[in-house]
Parts: structure tokens; sequence; C-alpha cells
């Protein structure tokens, strides 16, 4: 098979690698797209390794057709269209998966946008609903309003019945956040979001990925009882907690990812997957919630796909297609 081989954050070749074969209670899948994720571009630095025993290939999410099932494995059959969440080895033409985190695009979405699914819809329900305990009512703070978790969080979040306020680096995203469902936004170069979220009432949740550089401000943006859950770190990860505003506040402060999670188990990817299914995968069919794609690219133009990633131009996920 070919693969994008990194061999630096530029040098992304695509080129001969082994094939991927499925083991005992794994599919292999033959892909059509990959979806595209800051961990993709920290993993190509160097600065994320894929979790023991998973492919050292980039890449979180795919979608394509069933190419084998592996011993035990049954509800499958070569050539059925399928998504799944992946530790490592999206950005290839084949890739094994264990059989529980892989699943049927929801209704209505090509193939190729379903790659644009399953690592945002496992994060932010596995965060906001399956941790933290989004209710309907609730006020939810997204960081990165305009990026591919932020973009679906949104509509989660709203066709939950919560309130939504996002953070975003221009008007053009806000506007973008606004017209998914957000209704208080706040551009972070010019405003204070502490004291927007405040205004409206406090987060009783808030979905961070800068991690450090914004924990003591997101804590005091919490309102009683709230939810600090931190999924990336793009802002450090070494920082100051006043636990004395936590405990005034009776607020916590949860980290967490999804990459490192066990394959089974309650808290485990399969779960994840489960819940996703029964849960996102409706909000898609019936429209309340929709892929947003602001790029697709070619796999040969991987490196392009990381700087536009990184580059915070594009609104929503990047799609690699093979």
């Amino acid at each position: 098979m070919y693969a994008i081989i990194a061999d630096g954050p530029d040098k992304l070749a695509w080129r001969a690698a082994p094939d991927a074969v499925a083991g005992p209670g794994e599919v292999l899948v033959r892909v059509a797209a990959a979806g595209v994720n800051r961990a993709d571009l920290l993993q190509a630095a160097g600065h994320y390794p894929p979790p023991p025993g998973a492919s050292d290939i980039i890449g979180l999410e795919v979608s394509g057709t069933v190419a084998a099932l592996g011993p035990g494995v049954s509800g499958f059959a070569a050539g059925d269209e399928v998504c799944a969440l992946l530790a490592g080895g999206g950005y290839a033409e084949l890739v094994a998966v264990p059989v529980g985190q892989v699943v049927a695009p929801p209704a209505g979405v090509s193939l190729t946008d379903a790659a644009a699914l399953p690592e945002v819809a496992a994060t932010v329900w596995s965060n906001l609903v399956m941790t933290a305990g989004l209710t309907a009512g609730q006020l939810v703070l997204l960081h990165g309003g305009g990026s591919g978790i932020g973009s679906h969080a949104i509509q989660v979040a709203t066709a939950l019945g919560a309130r939504v306020a996002v953070t975003a680096g221009s008007d053009q995203k806000l506007t973008a956040c606004r017209e998914l469902g957000a209704d208080v936004l706040v551009n972070y170069r010019d405003e204070d979001f502490v004291a927007v979220v405040q205004a409206a009432g406090g987060a009783d949740i808030i979905l961070d990925i800068m991690g450090a550089s914004y924990l003591d401000r997101n804590v005091d943006a919490l309102g009683l009882d709230g939810r600090l859950v931190v999924i990336g770190m793009q802002g450090g990860v070494v920082g100051e907690l006043n636990l004395g505003k936590l405990l005034g506040k009776r607020a916590g402060v949860i980290a967490t990812n999804v990459r490192s999670r066990p394959v089974d188990g309650p808290s485990g990817k399969t779960a994840i997957m489960a819940a996703v299914v029964a849960n996102v995968w409706p909000m898609v069919a019936d429209g309340r919630v929709r892929p947003i794609i602001g790029a697709r690219l070619p796999i040969g133009q991987a490196a392009e796909a990381h700087r536009l990633l990184q580059s915070g131009a594009v609104t929503g996920k990047i799609v690699l297609t093979i």
C-alpha cells in the first residue's frame, strides 16, 4: 500500500509502506478519505507519538469501504461503506481498525464527507455529554468555535437545547459560528471572553483547547457548579490553578482526550462510538448537525493541508481524499 510518511512537519511524502493487515477483532478499511486534525500536525512535528501498539502513520479518522475482516469479526461484509475512529494510520490506502471503532456513516452524508465526523463526534460527545453532562438550558463556552471541533460542538449543543458561547479570532469565523447556532460571540483579539461570558450568566461547561494560558481565566468564566474540560494544550502545559476560586464556585477541572483511551471498557472508544451512533448520527440524518468542511485536498497535498490548518484560515474540517 501507499501511505503518507512524515520526515518532518513539512516533509510529508506519499510512498510505499507495508500493507496493513486486519488482526483478531479488527476490520481492514480501504480508505476513501481521511480527516485532518491538529494532533496530526503535532505528530508530524515529532511532539505527539501514537499510543503503544498503534500505527505510526498519521491520521485519526477515515471513511472508506471494508476490504477484509479479521478473525472473530462479524457485522460487516467486504464492500460495506464505513467510517472509523483511529489511534493512528489514517493517511494511507489501508488501515486496520478495532471493530468497535468502525461504524456505518450517518444517513445522507457522502462517503468522502463522512471522514470529517468520527474524531470530532467522538471528542464532542464524550467530553460535553458523557464527561461534563451537558443538558438543555446550560451555557457552554467553546474556544476555537470555527475549528472542526468547535463547528461540530456548536451544532450538537444547540440540538440538545443548550446555549452556546464561542471565541474565535475573526469576524468571519464568528459569523459562521452564529449561523451554526452560537448566540454569544467573542472575538478574542478585541474582547475579554471572561467579561462577556460572565455577563451571560457564567459558563456551565467550558470545552478548552488552549490549556495553561487560559486556565485562570477559564475558571473566572465558569458559573457555579461549572466544569472546565481541557482537551488541548495549544497554550502550554503548565499553569497555576487557584483552588480558592474552584472552591467558591464548587467547580471542577477535567483534562482528557480520546486517542489514549482503551478500545473497550466504560470509557473506551467502542462505548464512545456506540453513543455517537445512537445520539449524534440521528442529528446528522435529520439535518440538525452536518459536517462542516472548509477544504478538500488530494492525499498528495497533505503538507498543504497541514499548513492550511495551522494558518487558521479554514472554518471546519479539512479532508484528504484518496
